[in-house]
């Protein structure tokens, strides 16, 4: 079965089995897609280690896994167009050179400004991919058989999230850190080689004249700049500047009135709100749009797209301070600190498998509300026991229950957000849902990270000076440990006495480690919110799927 000839809509129509081809081709792009998911959230475990080798501060730390993030979002929409133009397996093997290329790139960096620069060559891989294999999913499988497959399709990217920190930790432990990028080299060519031969070629419908190069940009824009405004605003200032910012040569000083932060935010409102217009625009005129608006007059389509993405910020959030507490405030190796995330993999791949059969019973929708409050009560309790001692076990027990929930809402929200949308506009449709996880991803990194450096700002003098510790010292040593993401604890743990603070050096650090923890706890709950708004979101979707009949 093809794009080109897809099986009749109808629930009364008879559906044909996919063939054995057909399942082949659905595991080969479950790997391509698994790979750089996995590469979203491989990076975690490993930055205690890339920032000590590179000298990156918390600022770069959060550009390396946000970039990625962020790049993908700018580009999904125009590379879902693209896909169903010249066709979605040209585009996944393009991808794939792409993306190798950038994990060599990254693999050989020295220095954080390259190491940054090779995470945006793998997002525009990573871009290409993506929605080239959602969009074939969604073609060659229909009926019941399409949502077995987006079920696959699901709990791949729940579990390749959740396992990519003990991935991370096992590379960085056993071999280095360069090794968590090298490793894509030999699975994506033997990825490739296979979409060559099992994986067929689709497209989508007959779109408008033009080439939609304005509104690309637009998004691009909006998008980029959004992130890069909660990611630099903790540094730069939310209002009063902090610190001057350069770019290609001019300068925002540090005494001018008003930080930049506001003025980029409201770039990226005004980028984005134009893309809306002018996508609405085009397609009045009936020309070739990037986004065809209509999509969202699907009720499903809508909500989905909601929760997908608060769920995503909240997801991301929780990756990108984990580790850093793991390593830093508890002195775990970056293996122990994989194994301890490896409870989200635990959980999510034992629901991925079990969340068919319960939605059988509760729903697609249903299940994904269900998810959802496993995520929400496995985060809180982490919240709650994150402290300078806690045992890495009891940290893993709530992440279980998270894992659990984490499963069974990416294996039911996918084929639920699509169910809807006509098979000519597969790319299109898994595109935007595509580019609203991954702007809610780099949103997470940079929410979490802004809440984790305004918390640090406040809880690492409060839980020095609790401890003792006053005065100009004790106020360089909290701000240094709050620009190296906890990494200056490390640092002093491993010097001891022989450190700058002599026999002190022992208190100062469990002050700081309690100081860290607590501001984790800080970032946890501000995930925990969005992972809230998502809930919400999911009730209004299961409401909206009763009304609207699903796609046969």
């Amino acid at each position: 079965m093809s794009a080109a000839d897809p099986a009749p809509q109808s629930g009364a129509d008879v559906v044909a089995a996919p063939s054995r081809r057909d399942w082949l081709a659905l595991a080969v792009l479950s790997i391509g897609l698994g790979m750089i998911v996995l590469d979203g959230t491989i990076v975690g475990v490993a930055l205690p280690d890339i920032i000590a080798d590179l000298g990156m501060d918390l600022t770069d730390a959060q550009w390396v896994s946000s970039l990625y993030a962020a790049v993908l979002a700018a580009l999904l929409l125009s590379t879902g167009r693209l896909a169903d133009r010249w066709g979605r397996r040209l585009l996944f093997l393009v991808g794939l050179g792409v993306f190798v290329g950038g994990s060599i790139l990254a693999a050989m960096a020295e220095a954080s400004g390259p190491l940054i620069g090779a995470r945006a060559v793998q997002a525009v891989g990573a871009a290409l991919i993506m929605p080239s294999t959602l969009s074939t999913v969604n073609a060659v499988f229909r009926g019941r058989y399409r949502a077995a497959a987006f079920g696959v399709w699901g709990a791949v990217i729940s579990g390749a999230a959740a396992v990519g920190p003990l991935a991370g930790g096992a590379l960085t432990e056993y071999a280095s850190w360069q090794w968590i990028f090298l490793v894509n080299v030999p699975v994506g060519a033997l990825v490739f080689v296979a979409a060559l031969i099992v994986v067929p070629e689709t497209r989508g419908g007959t779109p408008g004249p033009g080439a939609d190069v304005d509104g690309a940009l637009l998004s691009a824009i909006g998008f980029g700049v959004l992130v890069f405004s909660i990611i630099e605003g903790p540094d730069l200032g939310w209002w009063t500047p902090k610190a001057e910012f350069q770019i290609f040569g001019w300068v925002w000083p540090a005494d001018a009135a008003v930080s930049i932060i506001p003025f980029t935010l409201a770039i990226a409102v005004t980028a984005l709100v134009l893309f809306v217009l002018w996508e609405r625009h085009r397609a009045h005129n009936g020309r070739s749009a990037l986004l065809d608006l209509r999509l969202f007059r699907l009720p499903t389509f809508t909500w989905g797209n909601v929760t997908a993405g608060a769920v995503a910020v909240g997801e991301f959030a929780i990756i990108f301070v984990l580790p850093l507490y793991l390593v830093n405030a508890l002195g775990m190796n970056a293996m122990g600190a994989g194994l301890v995330l490896a409870a989200m993999a635990l959980g999510a791949f034992a629901s991925g498998a079990a969340a068919r059969h319960v939605a059988a019973r509760f729903g697609a929708p249903g299940t994904v509300l269900v998810g959802l409050g496993l995520e929400v009560v496995g985060v809180v309790v982490v919240a709650l026991v994150v402290t300078a001692t806690t045992p890495g076990w009891l940290v893993a027990l709530p992440l279980v229950v998270y894992g659990l929930g984490l499963g069974l809402a990416s294996a039911q929200l996918t084929g639920t957000v699509l169910r809807d949308v006509p098979v000519a506009q597969s790319g299109q449709g898994s595109a935007t849902q595509s580019t609203v996880r991954q702007v809610g991803s780099a949103l997470g990194t940079a929410f979490a990270g802004a809440a984790l450096s305004i918390a640090l700002a406040l809880t690492l003098p409060a839980a020095l000076g609790a401890a003792g510790f006053t005065g100009s010292a004790a106020d360089s040593v909290a701000e240094a440990t709050r620009q190296s993401a906890g990494t200056t604890i490390t640092q002093l743990r491993a010097q001891g006495d022989a450190g700058p603070l002599g026999d002190q050096t022992s208190a100062a650090v469990d002050a700081l480690a309690a100081g860290f923890a607590d501001a984790t706890r800080w970032a946890l709950l501000v995930a925990t919110l969005f992972l809230l708004l998502g809930l919400a979101g999911a009730l209004l979707l299961r409401r909206a799927s009763r009304r609207v009949p699903a796609d046969g």
